[in-house]
């Protein structure tokens, strides 16, 4: 099972398309979006949630209905959620984008939420951690955060484009960081090429 936390910061389209990337490789997903991240999807994605899950309207809408089976939506205020507790089963969370308010929190053990204290209870308990932090330029204080979080176990990705793989479109772009977390979780994909495969085509 793992977790994807979707936070405030700008491109929450990279957390949505995890999630769907995830469902399609036959993986459980537990959702959990935070207050702030729904303004932010409103007005990214022209996306107004109605229900309790609104992550699961946003899938549906989008066209994903096979494997919604092995999703869970939680809301992130849920501190009574399984995944709040080290006995709980995930094997990873990734906070996708992360927000520089939730970067801090989690590099400070400050968890006040279901995503901050999920990605706390992954730190003490030896599981992957991954935050995907969604801002430029960065003061200091962004990146001792991001040290402190590294030394206490977290895997920091910032959504850096890969150029040699030509992209084509904003999707492309997306599915370039999508595809490198889902490298980081072990998980095989198709999103992108790797750089040997693309150079051996074109040799």
């Amino acid at each position: 099972m793992i977790v994807v936390g979707i936070t405030g910061a700008s491109g929450s389209i990279l957390g949505v398309r995890l999630v769907e990337e995830l469902l399609n490789l036959e993986q459980k997903v537990v959702g959990v979006v935070s207050a702030e991240a729904w303004s932010v999807m409103t007005h990214e994605l022209s996306f107004k949630p109605s229900g309790r899950e609104p992550l699961r309207e946003l899938l549906v809408k989008r066209g994903l209905t096979a494997r919604l089976g092995a999703y869970q939506e939680f809301d992130d205020k849920n501190l009574f959620a399984a995944i709040a507790s080290g006995t709980s089963s995930f094997r990873a969370v990734v906070v996708m984008p992360t927000s520089m308010k939730t970067l801090s929190a989690v590099a400070n053990g400050y968890a006040d939420s279901l995503i901050t204290r999920s990605c706390d209870v992954a730190l003490k308990e030896k599981r992957q951690c991954i935050l995907v932090p969604r801002e430029t330029p960065l003061s200091l204080i962004h990146v001792e955060n991001m040290r402190k979080a590294m030394l206490a176990g977290a895997q920091i990705a910032p959504p850096m484009p890969g150029f040699y793989t030509r992209p084509k479109s904003i999707d492309d772009v997306v599915n370039f960081t999508v595809g490198k977390v889902i490298n980081l979780l072990g998980l095989q994909h198709t999103l992108f090429k790797s750089w040997g495969a693309e150079t051996s085509e074109e040799s």
